[in-house]
């Protein structure tokens, strides 16, 4: 207890019911009696000690430590009006069984404590443990461990999202701007996405129940849905520990389709994100995986198709060219066939010229051998056999010739007469091949379709993996910036320590207390016995310098 004088002086301190001295018990003579600041910071110190042990809860704030040299921690706790400093030594710190760090709650049971050479007071703590959120982040953690241990956090059991979805069901509270948000930002990237719209409670009590209820009958949709959104804005720890129950996280992974989770800012994490299918960081960055942007794919399909108008163009020009060329081909057979023709009847007369002169001069030979014959006498029946044998095959053979060579003038006739069978068969061919070509063209659009579908995929799933490794460096080096920015605490301190050694081995600043400083022949003189007499000194002061004569 602090009494005042009317004057406003204390007039005497006694936080325990004792008095703290003897020497200052409050009478009017010690209220006019002076005090040294020493002795002040005494009767302040003793106070101090006066008080009890306490439990202090508040909230951590500046937290340094523990220090690169003395392994202590220094820091501030505060609530809503006032703050104080804290000390917690090394030994205490090292029995902790979590690290401290900036926004926790945290209960401190120590003591208060004065440091009399600049009359700042500490509250010094001598253990500590979780309170409010912080007891709240440390549950949540024990949890997170365990779910992890029975793999519902494994990369490997969650379901991939569609590229292109085209119904979403979202999970949320339907008074809130979250929807609002979602729905924007479909409508903007991707106004295809059917969204149906399944409320819940997502804070406060009753909260998990109802976000399970909101999970199961959105997965109940008919027909079922691409993907289910479970999203809601940010708060604070505590708002959002809906998200952090056991329940909801085993619902969702019992799930057969697959879960965006989207909850509070990028900076928020909780359990059911974590169990998600995709954690996104922000509601509209939920809404933003599974809306592709449509404008993108228009230009894409729109460059694929110049392409493929490109392509199938090109198969034109070279059917037409074909075409062409058969063309070309058709009219050099037919003036080979007039040629044929043409060949065929020189032929033919040249082979009726030859069987009538070869059958002339056979019957010119047979009656010059026959009148020969004649005139020796009859020839044996041998001989006449034979010639009859000889004038038969001549015939025969003329006769063959003659008629093969008639038969393939007919057939050439034939083909003179019906060119229009030939163009005919010529067209069917090139139906044919233009059928051909047509067929080739369309594989080919359809090679060129999937390798694009496949395109998408592959880009698609690049894009997540990238977006998850970007996601986890983030988060790696947000846990490393407590631990920087305590290093760079403990750098400080320690460049304050060493500019204070610096300043302590000042030479001019004994000078500045009334000392001086002597020096002979430019060094300085640190014992008598260096001085002899009649040597000229040099007395060095704070403001300048005088010469002096040993005696």
């Amino acid at each position: 207890m602090c009494t005042m004088t009317k004057g406003g002086c204390v007039a005497g301190w006694n936080l325990t019911g004792n008095a703290v001295s003897a020497e200052f018990d409050g009478s009017d003579d010690q209220e006019r009696k002076e005090l040294s600041v020493s002795q002040a910071v005494e009767i302040a110190a003793g106070a101090l000690d006066a008080i009890p042990q306490l439990s202090v809860l508040g909230e951590v704030t500046g937290f340094r430590g523990p220090n690169a040299r003395s392994g202590h921690c220094y820091f501030q706790i505060k609530d809503d009006s006032a703050a104080v400093d804290c000390i917690i030594w090394k030994g205490a710190y090292l029995k902790r069984t979590f690290d401290l760090r900036d926004g926790m709650q945290v209960s401190f049971k120590g003591s208060f404590n004065l440091y009399k050479a600049t009359g700042r007071m500490s509250f010094v703590a001598r253990s500590f443990s979780l309170a409010g959120e912080g007891l709240l982040r440390q549950q949540v953690a024990q949890l997170a461990e365990k779910l992890r241990r029975e793999g519902l956090m494994d990369e490997a059991r969650k379901r991939r999202i569609p590229v292109f979805c085209s119904r979403v069901a979202v999970v949320t509270s339907l008074s809130g701007a979250v929807i609002d948000d979602v729905k924007r930002t479909l409508r903007r990237r991707n106004p295809l996405v059917e969204l149906v719209c399944v409320g819940a409670k997502v804070q406060g009590e009753g909260a998990p129940a109802e976000l399970i209820e909101g999970l199961r009958r959105a997965a109940a949709i008919t027909p079922a849905p691409d993907c289910i959104l479970l999203v809601r804005g940010g708060g604070s720890f505590e708002d959002l520990s809906a998200f952090n129950d056991e329940r909801l996280v085993r619902k969702l992974r019992s799930l057969k389709t697959p879960v965006i989770a989207g909850v509070g800012h990028e900076s928020d994490e909780t359990l059911a994100a974590l169990a998600a299918d995709v954690c996104a960081s922000t509601p509209t960055a939920a809404a933003e995986h599974i809306g592709p942007d449509i404008h993108y794919w228009r230009s894409l399909l729109d460059d694929f198709e110049e392409r493929m108008t490109l392509a199938v163009d090109r198969k034109t020009d070279d059917a037409g060219q074909t075409l062409d060329r058969l063309e070309a081909r058709m009219s050099r057979q037919d003036g080979f066939l007039s040629r044929q023709e043409g060949d065929l009847v020189r032929n033919g007369m040249l082979l009726e010229r030859l069987a009538a002169g070869s059958l002339q001069g056979r019957e010119a030979r047979l009656e010059t051998a026959g009148s020969g014959l004649a005139g020796i006498g009859a020839l044996p029946r041998r001989r006449s056999v034979q010639l009859e044998a000889l004038a038969q095959r001549l015939e025969d053979a003329s006769e063959g010739v003659l008629g093969t060579r008639a038969r393939r003038l007919d057939h050439f006739a034939l083909c003179l007469q019906s060119p229009d069978a030939v163009l005919r068969a010529r067209s069917v061919r090139l139906t044919s091949l233009d059928k051909t070509l047509e067929l080739a063209a369309e594989r080919a659009c359809n090679a060129q379709s999937r390798r694009l579908d496949q395109t998408r995929t592959g880009l698609a799933a690049a894009f997540e993996q990238s977006a998850y490794r970007k996601d986890m460096e983030l988060r790696l080096l947000e846990r490393r910036l407590p631990d920087m920015e305590r290093r760079l605490d403990e750098a400080a301190l320690h460049l304050r320590a060493l500019g204070h050694a610096l300043a302590g081995l000042d030479p001019d600043k004994p000078l500045k207390l009334g000392y001086a400083r002597v020096e002979l022949a430019g060094g300085t003189v640190t014992a008598a016995a260096e001085i002899a007499t009649g040597d000229e000194l040099t007395l060095c002061f704070a403001d300048g310098s005088r010469k002096a004569v040993a005696k």
